[in-house]
C-alpha cells in the first residue's frame, strides 16, 4: 500500500476516537478525507490532519457513496451505541466494496459476547467485511483509557470514582491513542493485512485498584464506589440521554457479574514498544486540569 498513491476515507472524523486515527496518520504521510455529520466540524477534523472533508450521515447511502468516491481504503468505527449499528455497519461495508476501497475496522474485544449488544452488534460487521473479499484489519481494543475523561472532573470534586457496577470487576484497558497507531499502521503499510488484533496494555485493575492510581497520582485518597443507575440519574427516559442509558443497562449488569481481560502482547508487539499506561494518563489529565 503507497501512501503517496493512497487515500483513506476516515469515519467519524470529528469523534473523539476517530479523531485520534487523523494525527496519527498526518504522522505518516497520508491522504485523508474525514467523513464528518456537521459541516462546522471541518475546520477542526482538518487542524487534525485531514486533507480533505466529506460531509454526510452513515444512514444516508448518497452522502456515504460520495464520501468513498475516490477513496482507496477506509477506517471505519462505529458511533458508541448507534441504532441498529450492524445493519448501518454491513451498508457501510457493501458501500466500500462498491467502491473497492478495502475496510480496516476499530471493533471491539470478544465481538462474540453475546450479552453485549454493543459487542455483538460488530459481528455481522465483520462477517460482512469477510464476505466482501476485500482486504481488511480487524481491531478488537478493549475498554478505552480516554473514558475516564468525562468523569475526570467529579472525582477531583467529590473524591470519589464511581460507575454503575461492582469495585471488584477487572478490565484489561487501553489508550485509543495506541489504537490510532495500529489503525494508521494497518491503513498505510502491509504487515497487518487479514488480521485480527486484540488491543490491551497492560493491567487487569478492578475499580479500588484504579482510585488507588488517581489517588497516587493526585496526592489524595480517592475512593470506589458503585452507583445505583436508577438513582445516579434524573434523565428523563425519552430523551437521548434516557435511550442511551437504557441501551448500556446491560452492559452494567454484565460487568457487574463478569471481567473483561485481555493480553498486552500483540499491542506490544506492533508497535514495537510498551503501550501507554493508566498512569500515565491520569498524569495527562492532573497536568490539565
Amino acid at each position: 500500500m503507497k501512501q503517496a498513491q493512497s487515500t483513506i476515507l476516515a469515519v467519524g472524523a470529528a469523534g473523539k476516537f476517530a479523531g485520534l486515527v487523523l494525527p496519527a496518520l498526518a504522522q505518516r504521510g497520508a491522504k485523508v478525507r474525514g467523513l464528518i455529520r456537521r459541516a462546522s466540524d471541518a475546520e477542526e477534523v482538518r487542524a487534525h490532519g485531514a486533507t480533505d472533508v466529506a460531509v454526510g450521515d452513515l444512514e444516508d447511502r448518497a452522502s456515504v457513496n460520495a464520501a468513498l468516491d475516490g477513496i482507496d481504503s477506509v477506517f471505519y468505527i462505529a458511533p458508541a451505541f448507534l441504532p441498529d449499528e450492524a445493519s448501518v455497519g454491513k451498508r457501510m461495508v457493501e458501500a466500500a466494496q462498491r467502491a473497492g476501497a478495502p475496510v480496516r475496522f476499530s471493533s471491539v474485544i470478544h465481538p462474540t459476547l453475546a450479552a453485549l449488544e454493543n459487542h455483538a452488534a460488530k459481528g455481522p460487521v465483520e462477517q460482512a467485511i469477510l464476505a466482501s473479499g476485500m482486504e481488511y484489519a480487524f481491531l478488537h481494543p478493549t475498554l478505552f483509557f480516554q473514558n475516564y475523561a468525562g468523569s475526570w472532573p467529579t472525582v477531583l470534586k467529590t473524591g470519589v470514582l464511581a460507575e454503575p457496577w461492582s469495585t471488584e470487576t477487572r478490565f484489561s484497558r487501553v489508550d485509543y491513542r495506541d489504537v490510532a497507531e495500529v489503525a494508521a499502521i494497518a491503513l498505510t503499510e502491509d504487515r497487518l493485512t487479514f488480521g485480527t488484533f486484540e488491543l490491551c496494555a497492560e493491567g487487569t485493575l478492578n475499580r479500588k485498584e484504579v482510585a488507588a492510581l488517581m489517588g497516587d497520582v493526585l496526592g489524595r485518597p480517592i475512593d470506589a464506589a458503585k452507583v445505583q443507575l436508577d438513582a445516579s440519574t434524573a434523565t428523563p427516559p425519552d430523551s437521548p440521554e434516557g435511550r442511551q442509558l437504557t441501551a448500556m443497562k446491560p452492559m452494567f449488569d454484565w460487568y457487574d457479574r463478569h471481567s473483561l481481560l485481555g493480553n498486552a502482547l500483540t499491542l506490544r508487539a506492533i508497535l514495537g514498544r510498551e503501550p501507554r499506561t493508566l498512569r500515565a494518563y491520569f498524569e495527562e489529565l492532573a497536568g490539565a486540569a
